[in-house]
């Protein structure tokens, strides 16, 4: 299949919409990560089935849409309740009741989490592909969620990289850095750079959209007397992302319609990970972030681990799940291993496969 761009006004705001299939085709929501775009799905609908229908937004302050402000003491709700809008969107989907299988991405994946609980009846079916975590990012030492501080130090906005910030609002095309968002795209987004292809333009193109600032990416911070000396502000994207504010997990167990879920992640992610390259306690541990105070005050974030126990509370409770683990693969198994994710894909959805 082939996208074509919508542009639809829903929640109050401008948003930029990729549409496949017929509008009354099987539906399928994709919601992308972060520091990327609805673009960053092309390379998986070239290989959907026509018989879907595809919509694929663009995220506030991403692509084409409008740079509206995330306020981030909601979580990732800004941008659920923007998703959720298009749901009613007759140019959109045909059936005003549609209840499609949602795809998240990373960051997609907590917004699609975050969309079943406040609108289960909406959902049919979620596909979490290497979500952030139900407890947020970072700042938690184990399967429970239990907080390493009281203010989740070490987390949000104060822990970007600030020259990968630089480059991004710069739109640096170069690969003449570690931390130019090309290299990044290469080292962070997969495991094998090679599995970009002819792609990577596209994707470096998709990433360069990203609005940078207090009320996008990466957001304010505040001091902590806590290590690193950082905590998340109210502010922005990664804040919305930290667990002061997003830590969805009882809820997600205790949703009254539960669709089956499955997720796929790579054993190679180093993004969402137990032993994530972008987590500041494990940074710590290796030495590259100095002054870390140890296992026993401020471990690694148990991300999978975390995710895992989650999602066996919500089967316990009713619901269904399915893990699927890609040997080799990275933060990005729509990219890395297409057939594979499309074949978990059209299992969701309840589609014939040839």
């Amino acid at each position: 299949m082939e996208t074509e761009q919508r542009i639809v006004t829903a929640n109050g705001i401008t948003q930029a919409v990729r549409v496949a299939g017929p509008p009354d085709g099987v539906p399928v929501l994709l919601v992308h990560g972060n520091c990327s775009s609805s673009a960053f799905w092309e390379p998986l609908v070239r290989h959907l089935p026509g018989t879907l229908r595809v919509v694929a937004p663009d995220l506030r302050g991403y692509g084409d849409t409008e740079t509206a402000p995330v306020n981030a003491t909601r979580g990732l709700r800004d941008f659920a309740d923007d998703v959720a809008a298009l749901l009613d969107d007759p140019t959109l989907f045909a059936d005003a009741d549609a209840r499609p299988v949602v795809v998240g991405h990373s960051l997609g994946g907590g917004v699609a989490m975050r969309l079943l609980v406040d609108h289960p009846h909406r959902v049919g079916g979620l596909l979490l592909s290497a979500p952030v975590s139900p407890y947020g990012f970072g700042g938690t030492r184990d399967l429970a969620g239990t907080p390493t501080t009281p203010d989740f130090a070490g987390t949000g906005a104060g822990t970007a990289n600030p020259d990968f910030v630089a480059r991004l609002a710069a739109k640096d095309r170069s690969e003449d850095a570690p931390t130019s968002p090309r290299n990044v795209l290469r080292t962070a987004y997969v495991a094998d750079a090679a599995s970009l292809g002819a792609d990577e333009d596209l994707l470096l193109d998709s990433l360069l959209t990203t609005a940078t600032g207090d009320d996008n990416y990466p957001g304010t911070a505040v001091t902590s007397a806590d290590w690193p000396g950082t905590a998340p502000g109210e502010r922005g994207v990664l804040n919305a992302l930290a667990p002061t504010y997003f830590r969805i997990a009882d809820e997600l167990v205790g949703v009254p319609t539960k669709p089956p879920v499955t997720w796929v992640r790579g054993d190679a992610d180093v993004i969402v990970s137990d032993t994530s390259l972008f987590d500041l306690a494990y940074l710590g541990s290796l030495g590259v972030v100095p002054g870390w105070p140890g296992a026993q005050d401020c471990p690694p974030q148990p991300m999978v681990g975390q995710t895992r126990a989650v999602l066996e509370r919500y089967t316990a409770a009713g619901g269904s799940h399915r893990e699927v683990v890609l040997p080799g693969c990275g933060h990005s198994p729509h990219l890395e291993r297409p057939a594979e994710f499309v074949a978990e894909l059209l299992a969701l959805a309840a589609v014939p496969t040839a």
